[in-house]
């Protein structure tokens, strides 16, 4: 599943200032790309099915290695 572009600039917004702020290692999950508030289910889905079904993720992953896909198109 491809993930949509606002949603994946965004992403990799967070994981860019993420990684400035603890390093190469940090880890990041899915829910780093949305507020506590659950205000668009639709847009949170894809950001899960992106994670977890297409890419087969864990629950954490290293911020460097979403920020990779992300930007690969993957």
């Amino acid at each position: 599943m491809s993930m949509r572009s606002s949603l994946r600039s965004k992403a990799i917004a967070i994981c860019d200032q993420k990684i400035a702020k603890k390093g190469d290692t940090v880890g990041v999950s899915f829910y780093a790309f949305f507020s506590n508030k659950n205000d668009n289910p639709g847009l949170l889905m894809e950001a899960a099915e992106w994670w977890i079904k297409t890419h087969e993720l864990d629950h954490f992953e290293k911020a460097a290695k979403v920020r990779a896909l992300l930007l690969a198109g993957e």
